[in-house]
């Protein structure tokens, strides 16, 4: 239930919603069992069981009041008006009118009621798309690298849908069917306590079995949106992997596993199906059972007590059946709730992670970067793994810091918590003398222009790709950005120019090309701090000529931290920094490294260099 009502949070503030969803909804209801009330004076004309003596009562209007007597006086007063001028035919033709108009109305009421309700339930499911979609964007770096992005995929999509299908579809049943039942069954009281009386025996029973049912919805729901979020994250892997999997012949193992999760999702569902529906014969059954003791009850009072007219009993009976749809529609929504819950809580698993990055109270603004950035006595570990071992190192205003090593000895880790992508687990970074914890860590990144190994586009223009997060930004700005980077002539060749969609990541470009628009996107930021991850390494040798010179005129004013394996782009560094297994094993300018025939030394003779 808490789920429940945290999905309907997101519809706040409800009082937009409620009073008309209950003035609608009472004047449909109220229709609604004027309808079945209609039907007795209706049968006693055609039955011949008109009460013409009761009706000669009502010569004039009754005075206001509510009650259902009153509406009852104000109909046998018109009634007899009816009666007194047309007869009994009339009469009929009479009640017959006035259970169109009544009809109509209910209806009316009825829609104008799920309409307020169809946008509650947009405004939810809008909202909690949003909300998601933030939570996504504020996690930490690291939380991508551990969860499947199919899983995450699926939870904004998928289990955002059912709860769409499963809940705030069904919000209207656990508003407005409640409302049916309670009018209903003020109707039936008034027509017979001791039959309606006999009648809520069975409710209790049925209550229990519906919640028994519902109970063992949950898990086999859970189960089965985990699954659509592993087949999700098997669909992205495919199509992100398409040309592995065909030069490898890996289509048909690719194929089977999918099949797999797919069957396991079928099976999940089978079960979750025969549970769900349950609920239906289970109902229909009692409702029956239900009917036949009121028949053998109700007939009684009318065959040998006569306590009861045929009528009314008809009438009564006619109510009850009613009131069955809107017990069953709840049933219905109480085990489909489950599947939804299921889902809501998949989501709120991902609303409810505070980011690992957090600023803290009263952060400051990095307004300027004036003289260096600090490592003092780093360390970090990837879950149990350690990555980097008690590493210092300063990078002054305007000095290029060179990292190098083998693979895997925490080049890229060190050069993600400069920006702040992950804090260190013990000893800090920092910038001007304070650490990166007490700055806002916008305001850092603020200041910082990235370009990774991979080239990471999107399926957008090449002016927005360029032009990414900035708000306003001038055309001869992104021309001359693209110009640096030697990105203008390939860009202008093309007929739509700057306005050419790249496709999704960029897959309409050359490795080389995507490149050069990323270090456009970072020479547009302007940073004053700079972090090269293996920045010229897509590029051909032509292509990595034109760059490398653009990337030099760009490092000479600004502060720069960069990772390279080519280790001829990185020859200019003023300190080079070997990393190997998380420390620092050789430290100093290119010259002096070669002196001392170690790793740089053996890396470079790699190189030929």
């Amino acid at each position: 239930m808490n789920t429940y009502l945290r999905i309907l949070s997101y519809a706040k503030p409800w009082r937009r919603f409620i009073p008309g969803y209950l003035i609608f909804s009472v004047l449909a209801v109220g229709f609604s069992v004027l309808n079945m009330a209609l039907l007795i004076p209706m049968l006693d004309v055609i039955f011949e069981t008109t009460n013409v003596e009761e009706l000669s009562k009502s010569t004039t209007l009754p005075v206001f009041k509510l009650s259902i007597d009153y509406f009852k006086e104000v109909f046998n007063f018109y009634m007899h008006q009816v009666v007194t001028e047309y007869g009994k035919f009339g009469s009929l033709i009479f009640v017959c009118i006035v259970v169109i108009l009544s009809f109509t109305l209910a209806n009316i009421f009825k829609y104008f009621s799920a309409i307020i309700m169809a946008k509650a339930k947009a405004l939810t499911i809008r909202n909690m798309r949003i909300d998601i979609y933030k939570s996504v964007s504020r996690l930490h770096v690291g939380y991508f690298t551990d969860t499947r992005k199919g899983d995450i995929i699926s939870r904004i999509s998928n289990d955002i849908q059912q709860i769409e299908n499963s809940i705030s579809h069904n919000l209207r049943i656990i508003f407005r069917e409640p409302l049916m039942v309670i009018g209903y069954f003020a109707f039936l009281i008034y027509q017979s306590p001791s039959l309606t009386l006999f009648t809520l025996i069975m409710l209790p029973f049925a209550g229990f079995i519906i919640s028994e049912i519902a109970k063992r919805l949950k898990k086999v729901a859970t189960e089965g949106q985990e699954s659509l979020g592993r087949q999700m994250n098997i669909l992205d892997e495919t199509i992100s992997g398409m040309r592995v999997i065909k030069a490898f012949n890996a289509v048909g193992y690719i194929n089977r596993m999918f099949s797999k999760e797919v069957k396991k999702y079928a099976d999940i569902d089978y079960s979750f199906s025969k549970r769900y529906e349950l609920s239906s014969p289970v109902s229909e059954i009692l409702g029956a059972i239900s009917i036949a003791g009121i028949l053998f009850y109700g007939g009684d009072q009318v065959l040998n007590k006569g306590t009861f007219d045929g009528s009314s009993f008809l009438v009564f009976i006619a109510v009850f059946t009613q009131i069955l749809q809107p017990t069953k529609a709840i049933a219905g929504a109480v085990t489909h709730f489950q599947r939804g819950i299921a889902s809501g809580e998949r989501v709120f698993e991902i609303v409810d992670i505070k980011p690992a990055i957090e600023n803290k109270s009263n952060p400051i603004k990095l307004e300027t970067f004036k003289n260096e950035i600090e490592f003092k006595n780093v360390s970090f570990s990837y879950d149990s793994k350690k990555v980097l071992d008690n590493v210092s190192f300063k990078v002054e205003k305007g000095k290029t810091v060179a990292l190098v090593g083998p693979s895997g000895g925490g080049k890229s880790t060190l050069a993600n918590l400069v920006p702040r992508f992950y804090d260190p687990d013990e000893g800090e970074v920092l910038i001007d003398g304070l650490s990166l914890k007490d700055y806002d860590y916008k305001s850092i990144r603020h200041h910082m222009g990235i370009v990774t190994q991979e080239s990471i586009l999107f399926n957008d223009s090449l002016w927005n790709n360029i032009a990414f997060g900035l708000d306003e930004v001038n055309e001869e700005d992104v021309i001359k950005a693209a110009k640096i980077a030697n990105a203008h002539d390939f860009i202008t060749q093309e007929p739509e120019g700057y306005r050419r969609i790249i496709g999704d990541r960029g897959s309409k470009l050359s490795g080389g090309q995507k490149q050069r628009v990323t270090i456009a996107r970072a020479l547009l930021k302007n940073p004053s701090i700079l972090i090269l991850d293996e920045a010229t390494s897509a590029l051909d040798s032509e292509s990595e000529m034109l760059v490398q010179d653009a990337i030099y005129s760009l490092m000479k004013s600004r502060t720069s931290v960069v990772i390279a394996h080519r280790l001829s782009t990185i020859q200019n560094a003023d300190e080079i920094l070997v990393i190997n297994e998380g420390k620092i094993v050789e430290r100093g300018t290119h010259h002096n490294l070669m002196k001392l025939d170690g790793i740089y030394q053996k890396l470079t003779a790699m190189q030929g260099l």
